[in-house]
């Protein structure tokens, strides 16, 4: 590394400001919120999930409506016979494990990051949201053996019951439902939580219907088909809670954001000549990450490219908490330009680059 780049690199050494004032937090407040140190390395202001505090009074007041309906409706179940009462009481159970485990949740993500948990405990409303993920599935497999089974030896159902106790429970839910939308459901494990009660709601609408169908017609079959319908509407909603908290786990770039676009428009901003060991990933719920080694021209302000990148990422892709650093291009990387080479020399920072290597003009993806 050439002298003037260690000039820019031992600001902090050598008692200058450190670029606070540069760094603006989610809210728009200028403060600390991000860093600046010598190489580069810049966090802008971060966006850490949900108010716990606002989202947990409707979530317990939703576990307070599910938990006593719950109650009543397995008693009444077993006396009409229903599959699908029980299917729903059964489903209604995991809809208050799923609120139960939101606001654990969001308790542990509250607390402040210490110790060997740099993070925090943040990622604790990612596993309450493949737990929930998860008990869809689980429970989807079990009804749709229950219900095959009753559909080659259907019980007698007292569709009358059946009808009267389903309507009771699309008002419940639909409380219930309403009480988490007004939470915030950016936040899987709440979202989690949310598509529990929402299955449920549709699985009581079945519901009414079959035990209409069984009191009108006598078709009793009717309970076991509408148990049938709940299940793929469950195995729809797992599959997404597990895919999406998965995706997380294993630091995969958010859904809506291309690590390869996002390099290329890094490159496209003079006077940046190269980008590599590019990551993006998620922390937890809404709050996205990035990381980038970025190569200037020898002539080019590595702070000042640092501020406007940071600014370029917040503003295009709503990326807020940043890590890049900052270095001047190496002579022999100038003069050699081969893709997927760093610098060469002693003070090289990355000899082999991890992923793909962002320069200007066509490059491999």
């Amino acid at each position: 590394m050439s002298g003037h780049d260690h000039a820019h690199d031992r600001v902090h050494e050598e008692g200058r400001p450190h670029d606070h004032a540069d760094h603006t937090d989610h809210d728009g407040h200028s403060g600390p919120g991000g860093h600046a140190d010598g190489h580069g390395h810049g966090h802008a202001g971060h966006s850490h999930g949900v108010d716990p505090d606002a989202d947990r009074r409707w979530l317990a007041i939703a576990l307070a409506l599910i938990g006593g309906f719950m109650a009543v409706e397995v008693v009444i179940g077993v006396m009409a016979q229903s599959l699908a009462l029980i299917s729903d009481a059964a489903h209604m159970l995991t809809d208050a494990v799923s609120i139960v485990l939101a606001l654990i949740a969001m308790r542990l993500a509250a607390r402040p990051a210490r110790g060997g948990f740099t993070y925090g405990l943040k990622r604790a409303e990612i596993l309450s949201a493949q737990a929930n993920g998860l008990t869809l599935l689980l429970l989807a497999v079990w009804l749709a053996y229950e219900a095959v089974r009753r559909l080659m030896d259907p019980p007698a159902v007292e569709g009358g019951l059946v009808l009267v106790t389903a309507l009771a429970g699309i008002v419940v839910n639909v409380g219930a439902a309403w009480c988490i939308s007004k939470a915030n459901r950016s936040s899987l494990a709440v979202e989690g939580a949310y598509q529990h009660i929402l299955n449920d709601l549709f699985a009581f609408i079945g519901t009414a219907v079959s035990g209409l169908i069984v009191l009108t017609t006598g078709f009793v079959q009717a309970d076991a088909i509408a148990t049938l319908v709940v299940v793929v509407l469950m195995v729809k909603a797992g599959y997404g809670l597990v895919r999406e908290s998965g995706r997380i786990f294993l630091e995969a770039a958010p859904a809506h954001v291309d690590p390869d676009a996002v390099g290329d428009r890094l490159v496209g901003h003079p006077p940046v000549t190269e980008v590599h060991d590019l990551h993006i990933w998620t922390i937890t719920s809404g709050q996205a990450a990035l990381s980038a080694h970025v190569l200037v021209e020898p002539a080019g302000d590595c702070h000042a490219v640092r501020r406007d990148l940071e600014r370029l990422l917040a503003k295009e892709y709503g990326i807020t908490h940043t890590t890049l650093q900052v270095d001047h291009v190496q002579d022999a990387l100038l003069s050699v330009g081969r893709a997927g080479e760093g610098p060469a020399d002693g003070d090289g920072h990355c000899a082999e680059a991890h992923g793909p290597v962002h320069r200007q003009g066509p490059h491999a993806h």
